[in-house]
């Protein structure tokens, strides 16, 4: 396999939870484990194999270096973190149950990340023989400042020829600067990437287009391929430097019972995944930033096959269904037997219809 050097910037979070599926406001205690979009990435990456470098700030505190210590432990370069800012950014998470649905609480105004400038990070030297830069709608969304931080990182992506990957990550209670557009930020941002991931929602909303419903109760569930080829062939038109968009779609049965499937749209082929079906869902958080680090990894993995890169995609997104916390830690080995499992079944299955 080789490996090329993938670049992920963004907020590394501390999520706080209440333990046997407490609510937010039962018990008096909290469990803590760090995350966050673009280092849930750079983890699934790193546990895969690859050589990934997280970029962020945090707070020059035991907490902001015990974030860092934690991605490090796992294999992912932090040696370029910057430090400063009197806080990490955190969250709190109450997981479905039942008929309840998730509860998702912010807390980052005026975190160490809130706060980072444009020039505050050396991107060239970071950047300088990089092959993938990863970022998301999330980090142009905390601030404006940290907007403008990242148009500087993908304006010296675009420099020095890298790849550039995105990820929608469209947080509607994270725009709250004066004057924050996100849809145009959002727009503005995917025109400037080679490669998109989304889930089927946040497509919806950026496009304002609706698509075919998945509504999938199994894996015999039909996909209306056409409509959705000739969605995507308008969604390359109006961003052309696209080639290559991977979107994620999931179906919630109940709080703990998902079917999930992707599309990946690449040079005017339309390619589907299987349909998973995941009866027992530990943790859903994170399941996009999984199937983006399937992609980054497939991409090493099947250089020459967009179907197994796909598939590959699907079954670290659906591992990470059963890993608790945000980061994805199923390894290479893990996800290609989940993959060739579901493709030997569906192989037994077209062969008795």
């Amino acid at each position: 396999m080789n490996r090329h050097k993938i670049v992920t910037f963004g907020e590394l979070l501390l999520r706080f939870s209440k333990p046997y599926h407490l609510r937010l406001t039962q018990g008096d205690m909290f469990t803590s484990k760090y995350g966050g979009s673009e280092a849930n990435v750079a983890v699934s990456l790193a546990t895969q194999g690859e050589d990934v470098t997280y970029i962020t700030r945090l707070p020059n505190t035991p907490v902001g270096h015990a974030g860092a210590m934690n991605l490090a432990q796992l294999g992912v370069n932090t040696s370029q973190v910057i430090y400063g800012g009197q806080r990490i950014g955190t969250y709190y998470f109450e997981p479905a149950a039942g008929m309840r649905a998730p509860k998702v609480i912010y807390d980052r105004a005026n975190s160490a990340y809130f706060d980072l400038e444009p020039g505050m990070i050396p991107w060239r030297e970071i950047l300088k023989d990089c092959a993938y830069f990863h970022v998301s709608g999330i980090t142009a969304a905390i601030s404006q400042q940290a907007a403008q931080a990242t148009f500087e990182a993908l304006d010296i992506a675009d420099e020095l020829g890298v790849t550039v990957c995105f990820d929608i990550n469209y947080r509607k209670n994270l725009w709250k600067y004066e004057g924050a557009d996100p849809r145009g930020v959002l727009s503005h941002m995917l025109s400037r990437c080679d490669m998109m991931f989304g889930d089927a929602v946040e497509f919806d909303w950026l496009t304002q287009h609706p698509q075919p419903p998945f509504t999938a109760l199994d894996s015999t569930f039909k996909m209306q391929m056409d409509e959705y080829r000739a969605w995507f062939d308008e969604l390359h038109a109006t961003y052309p430097r696209v080639k290559n968009w991977m979107m994620g779609m999931r179906n919630e049965i109940s709080s703990k019972h998902h079917t999930l499937t992707g599309l990946l749209w690449t040079e005017g082929q339309l390619l589907q995944a299987p349909i998973m079906d995941i009866p027992d869902v530990i943790d859903p958080v994170g399941v996009g930033d999984a199937f983006m680090g399937g992609w980054l990894h497939a991409i090493t993995l099947f250089p020459d096959d967009r179907q197994k890169q796909l598939n590959y995609s699907l079954a670290a997104a659906a591992l990470k269904n059963t890993i608790p916390g945000d980061f994805n830690l199923s390894t290479e080995e893990e996800i290609m037997d989940v993959m060739e499992q579901r493709h030997n079944q569906d192989t037994l299955y077209k062969t008795y219809q």
